[in-house]
């Protein structure tokens, strides 16, 4: 069987490479993937499949001619508030998969917001038509409910991600911290002063070494670059591609402040201590599921002080999931796995 999966990937997304590989990772044996991809020759190199430019009309169309199934692959492909484009891209290439008679799997969905009528038109016509549905949070699932479209829920994949060893991670100094900013115009330039303000105290108070993680380079790594400098000889800027390597980092640190969903997952997964800067709502379903802290970003306290007392308290007193916790938070993340076994079952 050849399956077409379609995702945000080759992008340089941390988070969505990382679902990539787990779905590579939980693909059926039986099963050769092609990738649709914005970096056709990265995707090939690093996970060893075959690709297609996402953007490329002609192959695109010839590939899904060639496959028997399109599986779309994971996280928050299917809302209009960050992109108007982004669910017609998806949906379309679904809706067409469908029409020609592919096998669809939509895979570790997370749905919406969904604000424009025709989005929400073309997200239930799709899904309604989908031969498998798994989706990773609850309001995915009681949007799904509402029309009436079955589906599994089950905690986002990256839980079950495989992590690597980080080459140098343990030569660096201890204890370490790792902190994932991202742009958004929540992130202003006022609340990204009083962060690094209350970055810089915290070092001071605890000694620790930061680790600035871009999940995105083009998003992300102009922030690190920015924070930085306050923290000379205290800090190192790791810029990895792997989302296995990215997921090891965090086997070698105390404690992750992100505003990344997955730097959370991947920080929670491995038993490193959590606090969230939530700019979006996956990240608050993430802290109510897990009450892990943290704060809206456009509810961010004023005061540096405030922010770094808060941290501190955190990184002493703090606890990180439990290893039961985590276990289960695990074994259900495989229910993902289960529903690729059930979709392509008997060919």
């Amino acid at each position: 069987m050849r399956a077409l999966l379609s995702g945000y990937y080759g992008k340089g997304n941390g988070g969505d490479e990382a679902l990539l590989a787990t779905l590579l990772q939980m693909l059926p044996s039986h099963v050769t993937p092609v990738v649709l991809s914005g970096n056709p020759e990265e995707t090939r190199d690093r996970y060893n499949v075959e690709t297609c430019d996402r953007m490329a009309p002609l192959p695109v169309l010839q590939a899904l001619r060639s496959s028997d199934a399109l599986i779309w692959g994971g996280g928050s492909l299917i809302q209009d508030v960050t992109s108007t484009i982004s669910p017609l891209y998806y949906g379309g290439l679904m809706a067409l998969a469908q029409k020609m008679g592919l096998k669809t799997v939509a895979w570790a969905q997370g749905i919406g917001p969904l604000v424009r009528p025709q989005t929400r038109w073309l997200a239930r016509q799709t899904f309604g038509n989908c031969t498998k549905i798994s989706v990773r949070d609850r309001a995915s699932a009681a949007l799904l409910f509402d029309w009436q479209i079955p589906c599994i829920i089950a905690p986002d994949p990256v839980w079950a991600l495989e992590s690597k060893p980080v080459p140098g991670l343990w030569d660096l100094p201890a204890p370490r911290v790792a902190l994932t900013l991202r742009s958004h115009p929540q992130l202003t330039e006022t609340r990204l002063a009083n962060l690094t303000r209350a970055l810089v105290d915290f070092q001071k108070a605890t000694r620790a070494f930061i680790l600035l993680l871009p999940f995105q380079k083009s998003e992300d790594l102009s922030i690190a670059e920015a924070i930085q400098p306050h923290l000379k000889d205290v800090s190192k800027i790791l810029c990895l591609e792997d989302p296995q390597l990215l997921k090891g980092v965090f086997r070698g640190v105390e404690m992750a402040i992100g505003m990344r969903l997955h730097s959370l997952i991947m920080a929670a997964s491995v038993g490193c201590r959590c606090f969230a800067l939530s700019y979006d709502p996956k990240v608050n379903r993430l802290m109510e599921d897990l009450e892990m802290p943290g704060w809206d970003l456009a509810s961010l306290p004023d005061d540096p002080n405030l922010i770094s007392l808060t941290w501190m308290e955190h990184y002493a007193n703090g606890d990180p999931l439990s290893p039961e916790q985590i276990l289960s938070l695990v074994d259900r993340a495989l229910m993902h796995r289960e529903l690729l076994s059930q979709a392509f079952y008997n060919n």
